[in-house]
């Protein structure tokens, strides 16, 4: 009778699934456009944030990672809307890190995952001070639905599963360094 297979088997083994898994390209367009709603819901919270993006309206950002890229323009609204881009874009931002695992647990721990930057650097530092400024408060918005009791309930309780599943994830070796815009 053969052994279990080793959990870290069975994790290569889904990795290396997910790392090939590619889906649909109508799942892709409404996933990204779900993401652009919840950013431009998070920007609308935060004035300042609103603010500098008006001065870059009209220009392009490309986000990529492995094969999929979202790419969009900065309305005059101060707010970002999905396009098909027909020339290079005004900034081009490329997640270096290939496993799903590793990007996952490097914004687990609140770090920025390692990214090739090209293009506008006044633009590059604009996403830049909105990744470090701008956080989305959960608890406010479910609180307009459940209540504020139940709402602080809602993300003590997510607090303390994400916690556990942190412990779980193995710490990243300190010779990683990130390279962001």
């Amino acid at each position: 009778m053969k052994p279990l297979p080793a959990l870290a088997d069975v994790a290569a083994q889904f990795s290396s699934m997910l790392m090939n898994f590619q889906p649909p390209s109508t799942l892709v367009d409404e996933v990204q456009d779900r993401i652009l709603l919840l950013v431009n819901h998070v920007l609308l919270q935060e004035p300042a944030a609103v603010s500098r993006l008006q001065r870059q309206h009209n220009r392009t950002v490309q986000i990529g990672w492995r094969q999929m890229k979202l790419s969009c323009r900065i309305t005059p609204a101060g707010l970002f809307e999905r396009l098909a881009l027909s020339s290079e874009p005004d900034l081009s931002l490329h997640i270096s890190e290939d496993s799903p695992f590793s990007l996952l647990q490097t914004l687990a721990q609140g770090d920025k995952p390692s990214m090739k930057v090209q293009g506008d650097v006044m633009l590059a530092a604009d996403i830049n001070w909105l990744v470090d400024h701008v956080r989305w408060d959960i608890e406010e918005d479910l609180s307009r639905l459940l209540g504020d009791a139940m709402a602080h309930q809602c993300v003590a309780l997510a607090k303390r599963v994400f916690v556990a599943l942190k412990a779980f994830l193995p710490q990243p070796s300190a010779n990683t360094t990130a390279h962001t815009p």
